[in-house]
């Protein structure tokens, strides 16, 4: 079957872009080898965060995600009340310095950030405290973050879906994607399948942790790695943690490209009254292999948020791979290389707040539209990404 636009990957950026696209009128087909939301998607904490990006192309996303996220999240509910409410919650954030040295750079990199557009606001212990009575009171320094919000990511995947299907998408799960549709004169026309060819002239590769191995199939090589991560998850209890709350050692683990084990603490509470605990970041692959020593980290370091999460009881943990890009910005748009074929992949852990944006800016960027996102940072061929695309083409 012919469509207009073929979507790899059926988590949240591939949901979010197919039920944009959809709602344009174009025939859209989503390809995903395994359950909807059965990746990357499933296995985070649903953040949608300006506090812990810098200035730069992928704040300017995230400030445009964030104006879209609250009138996105009523569309849902309005389109899919057969679906659970995503359980959206624009909750705000707090990060906090627990040490000396912390203090000062936490205090900087707000400022930058509030010059940049965002509303971060440095408060003094006692207000940190009001915000979050349970905090451990040895701070050094606490910014509150208003623009901070949560959603359960596989709720909202699924809600985009539905909403993508109700606008006329197909979404074909179980079908692994093998290789390029070319035409006679070697163009990339669709995709072939392990159940028969899809065609369409467009084809966005929102693949998540395995787009480098969709980009690899389709001949246009790009460096996006798996990165690991994994959550504690604590049993239900009175909430206690009222926005989300990270240690400010979280921003530098986030812009690291060390490949080895790192931890900083992100905790905050569930609608359903649990705890959720982090994070961690490591590449070793597709690994899934399950880490002891990492869980006690987290929670070791989560403690020294709130020292009262000692006496609470463990539920379970589970890991996901994040898709990392080795200059930290993800790729969206087209791939000059490839005609026909466009990105939207390499967000590492903020694709679930930054699919709206992306999505939007995908749209704009197929209808020819001024987008609201300058696109250039995102570009498959910024300059910042030639020697990894060298390195992966070689």
């Amino acid at each position: 079957m012919s469509y207009d636009v073929i979507v790899i990957g059926a988590g949240i950026i591939g949901a979010a872009a197919a039920r944009s696209l959809a709602l344009t009128g174009r025939r859209v087909a989503v390809v995903e080898r395994g359950a909807a939301a059965s990746g990357t998607s499933a296995h985070g904490e649903g953040n949608l965060l300006v506090s812990d990006k810098g200035p730069g192309p992928e704040l300017d996303l995230a400030l445009d995600a964030s104006s879209r996220w609250p009138r996105v999240a009523a569309e849902l509910a309005d389109e899919n009340p057969e679906i659970p409410s995503i359980e959206f919650e624009p909750k705000g954030g707090v990060v906090v310095s627990t040490t000396e040295q912390g203090a000062q750079p936490l205090l900087d990199f707000a400022a930058r950030q509030s010059a940049a557009g965002v509303d971060a606001r440095p408060i003094g212990i006692t207000e940190a405290r009001r915000l979050e009575p349970w905090l451990n009171e040895r701070l050094t320094a606490a910014v509150w973050y208003p623009q901070d919000a949560q959603v359960q990511p596989t709720i909202a995947t699924e809600a985009f879906l539905a909403s993508a299907r109700r606008a006329g998408a197909r979404v074909h799960t179980g079908t692994t994607v093998l290789g390029p549709l070319e035409d006679a004169g070697g163009a990339l026309v669709g995709v072939r399948t392990d159940r028969g060819s899809v065609a369409a002239p467009a084809i966005i590769n929102c693949a998540g942790p395995w787009a480098g191995h969709v980009a690899d199939l389709l001949r246009a090589p790009i460096p996006v790695r798996p990165r690991r991560g994994m959550v504690l998850v604590t049993t239900r209890m009175p909430h206690r943690v009222r926005h989300k709350v990270y240690d400010a050692d979280y921003v530098g683990a986030v812009g690291s490209s060390d490949a080895a084990l790192q931890t900083s603490s992100v905790v905050e509470s569930t609608a359903a009254g649990t705890v959720l605990i982090g994070s961690s970041r490591q590449q070793v692959g597709f690994s899934d292999e399950f880490r002891a020593e990492i869980v006690a980290e987290l929670a070791r370091k989560a403690m020294l948020l709130f020292p009262f999460l000692r006496h609470a009881s463990a539920l379970r943990s589970y890991s996901g791979f994040r898709p990392y890009m080795p200059d930290h910005l993800p790729l969206i748009g087209p791939d000059p290389r490839r005609p026909g074929l466009w990105h939207a992949a390499g967000h590492e852990g903020a694709g679930i707040g930054l699919a709206v944006s992306t999505a939007a800016l995908l749209t704009d960027l197929m209808d020819g539209r001024p987008t609201a996102v300058a696109p250039d940072g995102f570009a498959v061929d910024r300059p910042t990404l030639a020697p990894h695309l060298e390195e992966v083409a070689a």
